[in-house]
C-alpha cells in the first residue's frame, strides 16, 4: 500500500453520495417554490413560472388586445412563455449546475436538464 493513499473509505463514499442525493432533492424542492417571470412586448405580456418550468400566472396588459389582431397577442404570450422558461432554465442550472457536478459532469443524470 501506499502511504497515504490505498482504498478509498466505502463507508465515507456512501455518506457523500447520501449527501449529495439529500442536497440535490432540496434544490428540487427549492426550484418547485421559486418563480421567475419572462416579459414580451416591454412588458404587455408578463408570464411566470416556477424554477422547474410551470406556468403559474400570466398578465396581459390591455393595450394588448386588439380584437382585430389577435395572432400578435398569441406571439406575445408565446415569447413571454419561453422568456420566462429560459429564466426557469438558468435558475435550474445555478442551483443544480454544482451538484451534477459532484456527481459526474450532469450529462446523462436522468431528470436533470442539462
Amino acid at each position: 500500500m501506499i502511504p497515504g493513499g490505498g482504498q478509498p473509505n466505502m463507508q465515507q463514499l456512501l455518506q457523500q453520495a447520501q449527501k449529495m442525493q439529500q442536497d440535490l432533492a432540496a434544490a428540487q424542492e427549492e426550484l418547485a417554490r421559486a418563480e421567475v417571470q419572462g416579459q414580451a412586448g416591454g412588458g404587455l405580456v408578463r408570464a411566470t413560472v416556477t424554477g422547474s418550468g410551470e406556468l403559474r400566472a400570466l398578465v396581459i396588459d390591455p393595450k394588448a388586445v386588439d380584437p382585430e389582431d389577435t395572432e400578435t397577442l398569441a406571439d406575445l404570450v408565446v415569447a413571454a412563455v419561453q422568456a420566462a422558461n429560459e429564466n426557469a432554465q438558468a435558475l435550474q442550472q445555478e442551483k443544480l449546475g454544482p451538484l451534477a457536478a459532484g456527481l459526474g459532469g450532469g450529462t446523462g443524470i436522468p431528470g436533470l436538464p442539462f
